[in-house]
Parts: structure tokens; C-alpha cells; sequence
């Protein structure tokens, strides 16, 4: 009998957010086997895994109940070789560009425990960021340079504009994934994109203003109001979107400050400085890349207040996601921040959620763990810390909860309004 990988349930279409069981059929009875995953970004960069199992009485294997023995991670895993895979060049990412198309994950089967034994089977399997029926519209509308993401059907949908940081230009992947799931999704760029400004200067609120005006007169987006989701630097734009324009109904905050980090924040006159930093707080770690968790200035101190963005005043609720392992950023110390502040204005709008073991990038489930990586406004490697499967953990869960949030607050029956 011929060794077998199947994926199930069988799917015309797996999309990259959604879990798969892998099973392995054919092997001799308690056989030692290494599986690894393997797969090449869009410039050809390898992400790679391995682990080591040994099948049961029947010859099979069943990631969802058969535990690694060792490799890239250990225990039941049904996940393992995906969120395991590193970069096989030191401080590499996966950055999805074209969404349109799959990544193609290769899964190998070798004999014994060692991935350079004799090749027993191989199996092809595509992760794509798009379901069908879903569409993409460029939009350059005004000073908006945007892609929209429609979900299949008349709608009208709940709207929500995704944001990320300082890595600039237009990021697609997980505006689409949030599409996926009923929501009508801008993935909006806001510097280094076409003719938007190539570095951070200064934030005008005016055009992402603009751009939460054109979501909304949108046919096939709900007027009732829109959700923000950011990252890093688009998290603070998150915050800053919910406190100062009503239509926002919902606002999350990854990984990000309270105050307007890298450049100042101006709308209709009033401008709002960040926080500033010290630079004796950069700390160069063993492997080059720079801890830069003890740079910012205390948010805490009295006489920093004036660089907090006023929350209290937003009309829509808050969701704060941060992992206690970040070294970018003192994520968890914004978020305790944040809720005194809502608190002392008696406000209840907020959930929050914090990691152990949790670093700054906190991606979409399945997405490779990267622990560090070039940060081209600062012009050097930056740590963000995050242990591995800690880090898996925290993408998982932390979905579940952006897409329940967005549901209970832009989706909820009592908020529809017609737009007739």
C-alpha cells in the first residue's frame, strides 16, 4: 500500500485562516516518520518546518490526536507544521502581496526521523487569502488609495478599514481574511504607496476621515457605522479614528500605544505630539536586532498626559490586543493606560485581551512566528519579540475575538439601518 497525505474535510478552497486535520495512510504499523512543510514566498524566500511522529498499530498518522515526538515544535499540534515554519534567512517575514493567488504549501513524508532519509510520499497543498465569489476593487478616490473587498452577494455589509504600521505601502492579506467573514474590507496605505508620502511626517486625521466618508456611502456597506482594526503604528491611527470621528463604531488596537507614535497627529487644528523617546533605552541584543521596548517615554508620568489620545471621547467601543513579550513596544503598560483613562471618564466600552508569552506581531491564525525583522523607517532590525508557540496561541485566539468584536458591534440587529 502507497504512503498517503490527505487534508481534510476535503475543500474546493482552504483558506489561510481556517484549520486543517492532515493525515498520513500506508505506513508500516508504530513506523518512525518526519513530516515538513515547506513552502516560498512571492520572492522566493523558503519557510520551512519539521517534526517527528511515529504511527499507531493501523500504519496512521493523525495530526489532530498523534503527538510530535520533536522537530519544530512537540505535543498535539493538528497546526504545527504551519505556524512552526521559520524563514531559512535570519529575519525574514511572510508578507503576502498578491492575494489573488495561493501559497502553496509542500508537505513531505520521509522514513525515520530525519528529513533527509528516504522521501515517502509528498502532497501539494494551497492556502488561499480570497473565497470565491469574493472581489477586489482598487480605489483612488480623492487622496484615498485603497483596496476594497467585497463578500459575495447584495449586502449591505458591516464596513471595516484595516490598517497596518510602519511597514508602509498597501497590505492586503488580512483585509481579505476579515472579508472573508461577512465584512465589507478596506485595506487603506497612508504612507510610502503611490503618490502618498514616502515617510511619516505628520498624520492628518482628514484622510482617514475621507476615507471612513467613502466606505460609508459605499451601496454595498451599512451606514450604521464602521469598525477600524491596527497594528503597531495603525493601531494608534485605530484609537485616534474612534475618538475623533463618530461614524466609528468599533476600534482595535494590536500592539500599539495610546499616544501617536513616530510623527504627530493634526485634525481641524489640533495637533497631538508623540511621546517621544530616549534613546539610551535602545538596546542592541545578540542577534543584531534592537530592543526598542525602554526607548518611549513613560506614559504614565503626568507630564506626558497632554500626548494621549482622548479616548474618552470616542462614541464606539474599544477592542486592545497585546502580548507580554513585545519588545517594541510597552504594549501591555498603553493598554493598563487606556482602561484607567475610559475608566476615570466612567466609561465600560473596552474589552481587552493580554498574551503570556506574546511578542508585537500578532498576525492572523497559521501565519509563520517571526520574531524580529527590518524596519525600514528605523533603518535597522527591530525585535518584537514572542515566544513560538505562545505567539501561535495569541493568533488564534486573538482572531476569534476581532471577529466576534466586529460582529457584536457592527453586525448586531438593533444597529441596522436601511439605506433607503
Amino acid at each position: 500500500m502507497s504512503v498517503i497525505v490527505k487534508v481534510l474535510p476535503a475543500a474546493a478552497r482552504y483558506l489561510f485562516d481556517q484549520p486543517v486535520q492532515i493525515t498520513v495512510k500506508g505506513l508500516s504499523p508504530l513506523q518512525d516518520v518526519t513530516l515538513t512543510a515547506s513552502l516560498k514566498d512571492e520572492t522566493g524566500q523558503l519557510f520551512q518546518s519539521s517534526a517527528y511522529y511515529r504511527a499507531d498499530q493501523k500504519g496512521e498518522l493523525d495530526l489532530s490526536c498523534c503527538p510530535a515526538l520533536n522537530g519544530s515544535y512537540k505535543g498535539v499540534e493538528p497546526m504545527g507544521l504551519f505556524w512552526s515554519m521559520s524563514a531559512s534567512k535570519q529575519f525574514r517575514r511572510l508578507l503576502k502581496k498578491n492575494v489573488q493567488n495561493p501559497l502553496c504549501v509542500d508537505i513531505d513524508v520521509h522514513d525515520g526521523h530525519d528529513s533527509c532519509s528516504q522521501l515517502l510520499t509528498k502532497f501539494s497543498h494551497e492556502r488561499w487569502f480570497m473565497k470565491e465569489g469574493l472581489t477586489r476593487t482598487p480605489v483612488r478616490e480623492g487622496r484615498i488609495r485603497a483596496t476594497l473587498f467585497l463578500p459575495p452577494g447584495d449586502g449591505p455589509f458591516p464596513g471595516v478599514i484595516d490598517l497596518y504600521g510602519a511597514i508602509g505601502g498597501l497590505v492586503e492579506y488580512r483585509a481579505c481574511l476579515i472579508a472573508n467573514h461577512g465584512f465589507a474590507t478596506m485595506a487603506l496605505a497612508y504612507f510610502d504607496y503611490e503618490d502618498l508620502p514616502p515617510t511619516l511626517e505628520f498624520m492628518e486625521l482628514e484622510y482617514f476621515e475621507e476615507a471612513v466618508q467613502y466606505l460609508q456611502s459605499h451601496p454595498k456597506v451599512k451606514r450604521h457605522g464602521i469598525g477600524v482594526i491596527g497594528i503597531s503604528k495603525g493601531a494608534d491611527l485605530s484609537l485616534s479614528m474612534a475618538s475623533f470621528l463618530p461614524e466609528v463604531k468599533a476600534a482595535i488596537s494590536i500592539s500599539g500605544c495610546i499616544t501617536p507614535t513616530i510623527c504627530p497627529l493634526q485634525y481641524k487644528g489640533l495637533i497631538i505630539h508623540p511621546l517621544g523617546y530616549r534613546i539610551d533605552g535602545l538596546i542592541q541584543t545578540e542577534s543584531g536586532a534592537f530592543d526598542t521596548a525602554e526607548v518611549f517615554n513613560d506614559v504614565k508620568d503626568p507630564k506626558y498626559q497632554h500626548h494621549i489620545i482622548p479616548m474618552e471621547k470616542a462614541q464606539g467601543s474599544f477592542l486592545f490586543l497585546a502580548g507580554d513579550d513585545d519588545r517594541s513596544i510597552p504594549a501591555v503598560e498603553n493598554v493598563e493606560e487606556a482602561i484607567k483613562l475610559l475608566q476615570k471618564h466612567g466609561k465600560e466600552n473596552y474589552e481587552y485581551h493580554i498574551y503570556p508569552g506574546a511578542g508585537h506581531l500578532i498576525e492572523p491564525p497559521y501565519f509563520p512566528v517571526c520574531r524580529a525583522a527590518w524596519n525600514k523607517l528605523a533603518g535597522r532590525v527591530i525585535l518584537w519579540g514572542g515566544e513560538t508557540k505562545s505567539q501561535y496561541m495569541a493568533q488564534e485566539d486573538s482572531w476569534k475575538s476581532i471577529l466576534n468584536f466586529l460582529q457584536k458591534h457592527l453586525n448586531s440587529v438593533n444597529n441596522v439601518r436601511s439605506h433607503l
